[in-house]
């Protein structure tokens, strides 16, 4: 009943996005989705990665049967593409036989399955399904912020990071002189998150096939929670990020025109903070920073898998922040807001499995009580804190610290504890 109660409401939000996105002229996530049946995927690999999600339910026979199948499938697209002619660059080439895998297994299950196993097949389904749709959900989220959202509160956010040293700015340096392989290996990183984030939860995953059952919380219910609840933060606090609000734009968005001048990466901007209009196609989607946020999400779970995964996983992070900084797509602000943001959702997940004890109540109303006065702080107090960095670039840490020290010190004691093995008493030596 709880899973399908959540389907339904999954489906329902993705129809008002629907509409929405329809109210805007704009594709909607069903109709994106519905798309990649046919043409070409706008991210073959996630496709994949959801595909890999499913299949943690199947036997091992079963995972060859629809990993066959899917590329099987695949290459049947590329040759009739390929017969008819179409020469498109969008999007992959590959994708749509994990798709046609993916439902195809829920038509198996609701046709050949009964019982648990039935119900089995479905949340794996379901999962993959949710994994996709979250992708495309994220994207209409964006296009929607664009134009509801004329204005954008950049140079408050820019005047607040003077406070931590403009930390985009000096990144942004970085990246430069290192060259464009190093440029490579970070847009890599930060174009796959979700790929990393399938690997890390097929190893939380790994024993579904033999227990036939989930376990209670895993890497994918966080990250579906922060981009169901981020984007509305969007909305609230719209910001474009550096690389368009004072340089050139990318992914061509934004442009000189727009900016308030060609400062990235070289000059931190001096200005008293006022909303600046933007143009309708940039997303406003930098505080938080949900790639910030997904990445720390990477990184604790990680934390339990075998040492490849930690260091996996720490690379990852760390990859991630240099990636959003050293590309002018977030401010230093978003990066400690995004961590904060992400600490605060785990431990509300985790809080509510154990049924919402005190020490779970009190880590969640502290981290969103820091995430609050953050949002706060930089829109109302910029100038104070360029002016003071010495005292507001501490207490911005302190206060990112401080949720960190608390999720730490709260989730170490709800692990639980392994029982001492009994010694076996001495036997009386025989006579």
């Amino acid at each position: 009943m709880l899973w399908a109660a959540a389907g339904v409401a999954v489906l329902g939000f993705l129809i008002t996005l629907e509409i929405a996105a329809r109210h805007y002229g704009l594709p909607g996530p069903i109709t994106s989705q519905v798309q990649e049946v046919v043409f070409r995927p706008k991210s073959g690999p996630l496709l994949y990665a959801s595909m890999a999600l499913m299949m943690v339910v199947l036997t091992r026979r079963e995972r060859f049967i629809a990993a066959g199948a899917a590329i099987g499938i695949d290459v049947v697209f590329f040759l009739v593409r390929w017969a008819v002619g179409d020469r498109a660059t969008d999007g992959h080439p590959f994708g749509n036989g994990a798709l046609w895998v993916i439902l195809g297994c829920a038509v198996i299950a609701v046709t050949r399955r009964t019982g648990r196993e039935r119900v089995l097949l479905l949340k794996g389904v379901g999962l993959a399904l949710l994994l996709v749709a979250g992708r495309k959900t994220g994207d209409t989220w964006l296009l929607i912020t664009s134009r509801t959202r004329p204005t954008v509160l950049d140079q408050y956010v820019a005047t607040a990071d003077h406070a931590l040293g403009d930390p985009s700015w000096l990144a942004g340096r970085i990246v430069r002189a290192v060259g464009p392989i190093g440029a490579h290996v970070l847009d890599f990183v930060y174009i796959q998150l979700a790929v990393a984030a399938v690997v890390v939860t097929l190893y939380q995953l790994r024993h579904v096939a033999v227990e036939r059952r989930f376990p209670r919380h895993h890497l994918v219910r966080t990250f579906l929670a922060i981009g169901l609840v981020g984007p509305a933060i969007y909305m609230i606090f719209p910001v474009v990020g550096p690389v368009f609000a004072y340089g050139p734009g990318a992914f061509g968005t934004g442009g000189l025109h727009w900016a308030v001048a060609d400062l990235w990466p070289d000059t931190p901007p001096v200005n008293t903070p006022h909303p600046m209009s933007f143009d309708q196609l940039t997303p406003r989607n930098c505080m938080p920073s949900l790639h910030t946020a997904w990445a720390t999400a990477i990184f604790l779970h990680s934390r339990k898998g075998p040492r490849i995964l930690r260091c996996a996983g720490t690379f990852w992070l760390i990859a991630t922040l240099s990636a959003t900084l050293g590309f002018g797509y977030h401010y230093g602000a978003d990066l400690i807001a995004g961590v904060v943001f992400t600490l605060t959702i785990e431990a509300a997940l985790r809080a509510h499995d154990r049924g919402w004890e005190r020490s779970g109540i009190q880590l969640v109303a502290h981290g969103a009580t820091v995430f609050v006065a953050l949002l706060v702080s930089y829109r109302y107090l910029p100038t104070e804190m360029a002016g003071h960095p010495w005292v507001f670039g501490p207490l911005l840490l302190l206060a990112m610290l401080s949720v960190v020290y608390g999720y730490a010190r709260t989730t170490r004691l709800w692990e639980p504890k392994a029982a001492p093995v009994p010694r076996p008493e001495a036997q009386p030596e025989p006579v």
